[in-house]
């Protein structure tokens, strides 16, 4: 298992390869620019960081391992985001949480309604909730069998959604290592796609993939 520096290497070194920014504490943009993403994240990766993805990605659940007198701080995540503005106006904030990574559902779904798909496993293995002030069936609407039996596949624990104008993917880690993150890369990646496809696909013109969607521009047309 990596330690903390080891670790940082691990994604300044991906970073390198990957040909995006690498911060080991993410700040904020100039005043007048873009929202950045990932503000005060650690180890910020910022860029294009898959085919036809920009986005921004950096530690989560981040916490202490080590013995008694010498101890590390190392995430057990990690997470990735974009700006989606134009795809939160066709759908309603959303989250789907793994039932086997999240620990505080209860508490999280106290004030949304839950959204119940028609794919067996994607309800298994996911809760998908909306606040309250919005109706469940939009989501259903814009959510298709592709997408679920995809989703329903992905091989780690991970959390996705639609939040303040943003997509996030929560990927838990098993390892620390580069293959590792890679992989969540590659898989915020598709979400990031076929997320912008289902609403493309309900009639919802998107933005064209680039450097907007990770807050190093502003959006074309703003």
């Amino acid at each position: 298992m990596a330690n903390a520096e080891e670790w940082a290497e691990i994604v300044q070194g991906l970073g390198g390869r990957l040909g995006v920014a690498y911060e080991p504490v993410g700040g904020l943009n100039p005043r007048g620019g873009p929202a950045a993403l990932c503000p005060g994240g650690t180890n910020r990766l910022t860029g294009q960081l898959d085919p036809d993805y920009w986005g921004a990605s950096c530690d989560a659940l981040e916490h202490e391992e080590g013995g008694l007198f010498k101890k590390t701080v190392v995430p057990g995540a990690i997470v990735a985001k974009a700006h989606l503005p134009d795809v939160a106006k066709a759908t309603p904030p959303f989250n789907v949480e793994s039932l086997d990574g999240a620990e505080d559902m209860i508490e999280s779904r106290v004030s949304r309604h839950r959204v119940q798909f028609e794919s067996i496993d994607f309800n298994r293995r996911f809760i998908t909730t909306v606040p309250r002030e919005h109706d469940p069936t939009a989501l259903r609407e814009t959510i298709g069998p592709g997408f679920l039996d995809w989703a329903a596949g992905i091989s780690a624990d991970v959390d996705f959604g639609i939040s303040e104008r943003q997509l996030y993917f929560l990927w838990r880690l098993r390892e620390l290592t580069a293959d590792e993150y890679a992989e969540a890369l590659k898989n915020a990646g598709e979400l990031f796609r076929r997320i912008r496809t289902e609403v493309e696909e309900h009639g919802t013109h998107t933005y064209p993939a680039g450097p907007w969607h990770a807050g190093l521009e502003p959006f074309p047309g703003a």
